[in-house]
């Protein structure tokens, strides 16, 4: 009689502990599916790489700004400024009531358009410039070209997004570029002074880091 019951209580007790079991085991995977597919979103192990933050530069303005002291330039000028990882045209207006014909005068003036600091409008647009403001630029010397534009620092040692800015302004202006390229060179007493001829191309506008190899010898 009492090994009956004994038996009779031990398999109470197995079945007790199997139902419990059970129970657990259901429960931790109710969990684990729930974290799965907690708020919708489906869990992964592969890393996913969502890009870079969307930038809230626009890189257009629709509005001519002012030179340095607002005069007026027939026409308008396009200068180069970097927004974002591009350069970009801007329309301003400059003084160049005392320039005439005379090229250097011209270079002069867009570079020091490139050296300032971008108006408001071209701020709120996301516009920056990369050129030193202690970059001068001189006309040809010895056997250069007439073409030859020369700058303080060699081309290939400016940051490339200057250099980008530089070669897109000049090479769309009559007299300093011939419309989609400019001969640029650095000091004449600088290592290898040769000058070279400088592209405006829509894949180095969008790649600016690609400016100091787009230089061809003459």
């Amino acid at each position: 009689m009492r090994a009956g019951t004994e038996r009779t209580r031990q398999r109470t007790r197995r079945t007790g502990r199997a139902g419990r079991n059970a129970a657990l085991g259901t429960a931790a995977a109710l969990l684990a599916l729930a974290g799965a597919t907690g708020c919708g979103i489906r869990s992964t192990n592969v890393p996913v790489d969502a890009g870079p933050a969307p930038s809230r530069a626009s890189c257009d303005t629709t509005m001519e700004t002012s030179g340095t002291d607002g005069a007026v330039l027939t026409g308008g000028a396009e200068v180069f400024l970097v927004c974002g990882t591009r350069v970009e045209s801007v329309s301003r207006t400059v003084d160049t009531a005392a320039v005439g014909s005379d090229r250097l005068e011209m270079a002069t003036v867009l570079l020091t358009e490139l050296q300032n600091d971008p108006g408001g409008d071209e701020q709120a647009a996301g516009f920056t410039s990369a050129v030193p403001v202690d970059l001068a630029v001189s006309g040809p010397v010895g056997d250069d070209p007439e073409t030859v534009l020369r700058l303080s620092q060699r081309p290939s040692e400016l940051p490339a997004f200057a250099l980008a800015q530089i070669i897109c302004t000049f090479a769309g202006v009559e007299g300093l570029g011939n419309g989609h390229a400019v001969v640029l060179g650095g000091p004449a007493d600088s290592p290898d002074p040769r000058p070279q001829t400088y592209p405006c191309s829509a894949a180095m506008r969008h790649s600016p880091e690609s400016a100091p190899s787009v230089g061809r010898q003459l």
